[in-house]
């Protein structure tokens, strides 16, 4: 079948609203090449567990290519178009398994020499697309805080060296009751700009406390689905014939009620944390891992006005098969090396923090559980320089963010 053949009833097997989107755009979707439908397919399919920010791009990005007349959709689309693709994928259910679709789709490109034409393809809609779309305004600059080394009083090594030359260290930070400044500062940000899924808190071991208007993601509080999850992956890797692309096909099925989660949780955020462990390598394992790819995966796609991930120590790293073995069981920790994890992960932090829109007035902040150092990145600081001068954490956000 190819997608002028697509009739609604295909989409019965969709989420209500994805469903229902899907239907309203059925002419535009009967205009669009095989080669590049199912990856739009890929994403329709999630809409009802997406954040806000994923589905008003969705919905600009349907609403501006349904604007188009047939001559427009051909330039826009002619690449994609020239693409060849094997009767094989006629045949498939590209429809209800667009991303099983989409990986298959990748490696016949690649055998056959035109993936490079894809990429291109690929890059230059995604260009039109962003040039076409509105300008964005935030209700607030953005703050990002990562806080490590809990656990750790004294290191070998300096830290923060891959951000000192962008930011301001300060060395004495003064740590009494830091933690519940910066988690007060958090909750604030969220009082004054309402939003939902824009304020994170990430914790990488047990929450420090509740807290108000925040997203909350937990390491800890998942253990009971993490535990499911490794017994499932077990199970299925113990099959016969059992490869690494069929094992993820299986974990990518996977629903929250299958792994413990509540019926009447948060859909969205349930399946997002399912998704942190079932597409995430070693989330599943190591506290570090988990905090840093959530932290990843939070700004991509939920793209938060505030975001405070608080790392823990993690267990030491032990062959695989005696990780496995011991699901459940309680594990010898490595606070040391959890810093070194962490350290560089507060980096990627900035990094994907900087890649969303407003990074020139965003703010980012760094702090050493319960020690005296702390580098603030923010437009109003130099970069690169030292600060001896005696400060809170509450003065230290006031000064990051003011």
């Amino acid at each position: 079948m190819l997608p002028r053949d697509l009739q609604p009833a295909q989409f019965a097997a969709y989420p209500p609203q994805a469903r229902q989107l899907a239907v309203e755009h059925l002419s535009l979707f009967r205009q669009l090449p095989l080669s590049f439908l199912p990856g739009m397919l890929r994403q329709l399919i999630e809409y009802d567990y997406q954040f806000p920010v994923e589905r008003a791009r969705l919905n600009q990005e349907l609403s501006l290519l349904s604007s188009l007349s047939t001559t427009q959709l051909a330039d826009w689309f002619h690449a994609f178009a020239a693409l060849t693709l094997s009767t094989a994928f006629e045949r498939s259910d590209w429809v209800t398994k667009p991303a099983q679709f989409v990986e298959q789709e990748s490696a016949y490109l690649w055998t056959t020499h035109q993936l490079d034409a894809f990429r291109e393809a690929a890059m230059a809609y995604g260009d039109r697309m962003q040039s076409a779309r509105p300008a964005q305004t935030l209700a607030t600059p953005r703050l990002g805080i990562a806080i490590i080394g809990q656990g750790v009083a004294t290191t070998p090594e300096p830290l923060f060296q891959m951000l000192r030359k962008r930011g301001t260290y300060f060395s004495q930070i003064k740590p009494e009751g830091g933690l519940e400044a910066l988690l007060t500062a958090v909750e604030a940000r969220s009082a004054s700009h309402p939003a939902d899924y824009a304020h994170w808190y990430i914790e990488g071991g047990t929450p420090a406390r509740p807290t108000n208007g925040l997203t909350t993601v937990s390491y800890d509080a998942l253990a009971p689905v993490r535990d499911k999850l490794l017994t499932y992956m077990q199970s299925q890797i113990a099959k016969p014939g059992m490869g690494p692309e069929e094992l993820r096909t299986n974990l990518a099925q996977l629903a929250p009620a299958q792994l413990g989660m509540a019926h009447n949780g948060d859909p969205v955020l349930d399946r997002f944390q399912v998704k942190l462990f079932t597409e995430g390598s070693g989330t599943q394992i190591f506290s570090t891992t988990f905090a840093q790819w959530t932290t990843r995966e939070a700004l991509r796609r939920a793209e938060p006005l505030t975001l405070l991930v608080r790392y823990a120590p993690r267990q030491r790293q032990k062959p695989m098969n005696e990780l496995l073995a011991n699901i459940g069981a309680a594990n010898e920790l490595d606070p040391a090396g959890s810093l070194v994890d962490a350290d560089m992960a507060s980096y990627y932090h900035w990094i994907n923090q900087q890649r969303l829109h407003g990074a020139d007035r965003s703010s980012f902040i760094v702090w050493w559980e319960g020690q005296s150092h702390a580098i603030v990145i923010a437009p109003t600081l130099p970069g690169g320089v030292r600060s001896d001068s005696p400060l809170d954490l509450k003065s230290l956000v006031a000064l990051a963010t003011g």
